[in-house]
């Protein structure tokens, strides 16, 4: 088996420092070495080590080539599996039990990922997982971590997203062109409905809340059967279902945030730790 030199994490860890912030003398300064250490460092790594050229230097500024952008991601997993070791058997207080609160449509999109990476890093902490609505969960104190829905301009806490709300159907069908249009909505204490419906009044289009559920499930089955339309986040709407717009004579939706609140009472380096995990979570 063909044997190659090892790059060591504090090598990876200048490199990425330099490409997050441009500059030799800015990375210096955040792994606490000279700037003639880093070039150092850098100039082993891409002709001793990996024969590459991995960067483009312009002036004081540089720029990653196509070999670096190849190294940084790698550099990025490395670290983070670096990390995770250390966490997990160098760190014998990540134990106990973190409670999440958290919408379904959330819980169903974004968490079976985010919770099977921390379970691999973290395996003796328990999560407690709370699905209610954002109205619902604003209100509830006994939480650590919770993810909401929020309007622009009513922001609280970490922004972990933003994107606008659509509309759609399911493929093959149109209830849209029914008169008045069949909704499929979350219940009553959901805005993001009240948002659906005051945009159809505002272009003065007919509509009915045919069916209505806590469930993103079960009103996604209402909309795969083709019996009416619903407004989701445009990350939770499936390959199978078609985003409506303009062309169909539907209203453009507003943009929503999904916040991270922290319970100030309740942190500590548990609660945290699954928090960097929600918020990369988010980012995919």
């Amino acid at each position: 088996m063909a044997t190659y030199p090892s790059i060591d994490s504090d090598v990876l860890r200048t490199f990425v420092a330099i490409a997050d912030h441009g500059g030799f003398t800015r990375a210096g300064e955040l792994v606490n070495r000279t700037q003639s250490a880093v070039s150092m460092q850098m100039k082993r790594l891409e002709e001793d080590v990996l024969q590459r050229q991995l960067f483009e230097r312009d002036g004081r500024q540089v720029r990653l080539t196509a070999e670096g952008q190849v190294l940084l991601g790698y550099a990025r997993r490395i670290l983070k599996l670096h990390s995770e070791v250390f966490n997990t058997l160098r760190a014998p207080h990540m134990v106990g039990t973190v409670r999440i609160g958290t919408p379904d449509d959330y819980a169903m999109r974004f968490l079976p990922g985010i919770l099977s990476r921390f379970a691999e890093a973290y395996p003796l902490v328990q999560v407690e997982v709370h699905c209610e609505s954002s109205k619902a969960l604003m209100n509830r104190q006994d939480l650590d971590l919770t993810i909401v829905t929020r309007e622009p301009g009513n922001e609280i806490g970490q922004l972990l997203r933003q994107e606008r709300f659509v509309w759609a159907e399911a493929s093959g069908f149109s209830p849209h062109e029914r008169d008045p249009i069949p909704l499929a909505m979350f219940n009553t204490d959901c805005f993001c409905r009240a948002w659906a419906c005051n945009a159809l009044d505002t272009r003065g289009k007919p509509y009915r809340i045919a069916y209505t559920s806590p469930s993103l499930a079960a009103i996604m089955a209402v909309v795969t059967a083709g019996l009416a339309v619903t407004a989701q986040l445009r990350s939770l709407i499936p390959a199978d279902m078609r985003i409506l717009g303009p062309a169909e004579q539907l209203p453009e939706l507003p943009l929503a945030n999904v916040m991270l609140l922290r319970n100030a009472s309740t942190q500590s380096t548990v609660t945290e730790s699954l928090a960097e995990f929600i918020s990369e979570g988010f980012r995919l």
